[in-house]
């Protein structure tokens, strides 16, 4: 079957085990994991793809991929069920002789460079599955264009303290990267890779083939290839994001995240560039009379007998008479019962909570943030 040339062909790294998030990862990958009321994390990645005016997605999936291969199904929901293009799951396969997982961000790319040479791109653009942000990468692709370059990645400025968590570079006047360190324990810059990179497919091609010959590399995007192709003097390029970003590879930072959802100053959900999402089709939400709801998002289909305040509700869940809901994330199906408190949690789906329990801590200095694994029926006190 011949198909339609692309010029960019998107590959979408979801395959991540997301061990820093604990019990809301151990039965899904981190992508999958619901956010912001109606949304999975992946949401994002794929909204901006759509709303970029690119339609070839590779989804690269390892870790726990029943849930994230269900939710993504055909792509319909983003638009993406195309004849030419569309979205791909990709999974580890069995080839000749070999049969191994992917070792690395590099190697998932290289196992599937025949998917990418179906399309015969210009370009490849390689993105995180498990990032929280809004952008426009036809902008970047453009920038990458207008520089020639090799390798572009996009940046953003991150607190100094907060610098050797990231790939940090430095660029020159033009932009040009002159300087990459994966995680480094002293930061020479605060400009950190948000993992979002834009290739010339000739020239990854080529990389991804010298890195997978060497035994002693690592196979990893930050820590190998892009250090192996600016010490080559290759042309790479920094691309400056102005907005907001959030790595939520962490419980706080993932709640974090959804409390920022609550100031439409620091993360607006509400604007043209649509975020969309796969959910059923639920009523519209109930707040009771004697009910009383703060500074919160509540989803269709939610049920508010009790109190919420600085919070965030899905779809589904049910909050019992005089409850209380405080600076907590309650994920879809949750059911908690009256006269309940819950401060400062994240409870996930499908949990039942019994009467007259208080879960979390109610103080928010140095607060650590209580999780409840997915399922789980909470009947008294730990």
């Amino acid at each position: 079957m011949k198909l339609t040339r692309k010029e960019c062909v998107v590959m979408l790294l979801a395959g991540g085990q997301g061990s820093r998030l604990g019990a809301l990862t151990t039965k899904i990958a981190k992508p999958s994991v619901p956010f912001g009321g109606k949304y999975r994390i992946i949401d994002f990645a794929l909204s901006n793809c759509v709303n970029s005016g690119l339609d070839t997605i590779g989804v690269l999936t390892q870790y726990q991929p029943l849930l994230l291969n269900s939710y993504i199904g055909d792509g319909k929901s983003w638009d993406l069920d195309r004849m030419h293009g569309g979205i791909q799951i990709l999974p580890p396969y069995q080839r000749v002789g070999d049969s191994e997982w992917y070792s690395g961000t590099a190697n998932s790319i290289y196992q599937n460079m025949n998917f990418i040479d179906l399309y015969k791109p210009e370009y490849v653009l390689i993105l995180s599955g498990d990032h929280i942000y809004k952008m426009d990468y036809s902008l970047m692709i453009k920038y990458h264009k207008e520089k020639d370059a090799d390798c572009t990645i996009s940046v953003i400025d991150v607190p100094m303290e907060e610098a050797s968590r990231f790939g940090i570079l430095s660029s020159n006047e033009e932009g040009r990267i002159i300087d990459f360190e994966e995680k480094p324990k002293k930061p020479k810059s605060n400009q950190a890779s948000m993992g979002i990179y834009v290739f010339k497919w000739s020239k990854l091609k080529e990389y991804l083939e010298i890195d997978e010959n060497n035994p002693n590399s690592t196979n990893d995007f930050g820590k190998d290839l892009i250090p192996l192709m600016l010490n080559s003097n290759e042309k790479m390029y920094a691309y400056n994001f102005k907005g907001y970003w959030k790595d939520v590879g962490t419980i706080d930072s993932l709640w974090q995240a959804n409390m920022d959802l609550l100031d439409e100053n620091i993360f607006d959900l509400s604007d043209d560039w649509v975020i969309y999402s796969r959910h059923a089709e639920k009523p519209p939400h109930y707040i009771s009379k004697d009910a009383e709801v703060k500074n919160s998002i509540v989803s269709e289909g939610a049920v508010i007998l009790g109190r919420v305040e600085n919070s965030i509700i899905f779809s589904g869940v049910t909050i019992g008479e005089n409850a209380v809901i405080r600076d907590s994330v309650i994920m879809a199906d949750v059911e908690v019962k009256e006269n309940s408190i819950i401060n400062y949690s994240i409870i996930d789906e499908m949990v039942k909570i019994g009467p007259n329990l208080k879960i979390g801590k109610a103080m928010a200095e140095n607060t650590k943030i209580t999780v409840i694994p997915r399922e789980s029926v909470i009947k008294q006190e730990g």
